[in-house]
């Protein structure tokens, strides 16, 4: 089986999203440089953060997300973003009425549940666990292998935190990989075990 990611951008303080769930500067790295991110050419970054994000996003398999970003992003219309080939979605509601039951969308019920599936469909590539509620209760759970972060250069004071709503306190390694790109800081964690 592939490892275990949780990724996102994030607040110099620890966001992912502001109050009102909008990532306000956090994807503005995504913009900043002349070389193009992926196929859709929208996506421009410095040469440093291409040579970090695209390798690694080239390993992901499968995303994992919960319904409220699947809903905030409308499904991506159906299409998993980044050239992934499938995302799973924690959800005690079903796929919304009308949903293509042929989009590479899978609707699970529960983390664990989540996991199962995703390393299913994985196989020995990486899951990739999306920041945020979902991905602290993965943690919390003892799932993650690995945490990247992309920290921009930004405060927010309150929004919605990286690691959700995690109560307990869990042991990362000190960070193997630390590269600076334009206006975001990429870092890389192991989970202590």
């Amino acid at each position: 089986m592939g490892k275990v990611v949780m990724y996102g951008s994030v607040s110099v303080d620890g966001f992912v999203a502001d109050e009102n769930d909008q990532p306000g500067p956090l994807f503005d790295w995504l913009s900043s440089g002349d070389v193009p991110l992926d196929e859709s050419g929208e996506l421009q970054v410095s040469q440093t953060s291409y040579d970090h994000t695209r390798p690694y996003w080239d390993q992901i398999g499968v995303t994992i997300v919960g319904r409220h970003v699947f809903d905030l992003t409308d499904g991506w219309d159906g299409k998993p973003p980044g050239g992934i080939d499938h995302v799973v979605v924690v959800s005690h509601r079903p796929m919304p009425e009308g949903w293509d039951p042929e989009a590479p969308f899978h609707f699970v019920d529960g983390v664990e549940a989540a996991m199962a599936k995703a390393q299913e469909l994985a196989g020995d590539r990486v899951v990739e666990v999306a920041a945020g509620d979902v991905g602290g209760q993965v943690l919390a759970a003892g799932l993650i292998d690995e945490v990247r972060m992309d920290v921009v250069p930004v405060v927010f004071g309150s929004g919605k935190r990286y690691f959700g709503s995690v109560h307990a306190q869990h042991l990362l390694e000190d960070p193997d990989v630390v590269i600076q790109g334009n206006r975001v800081l990429h870092l890389r964690y192991r989970v202590r075990r």
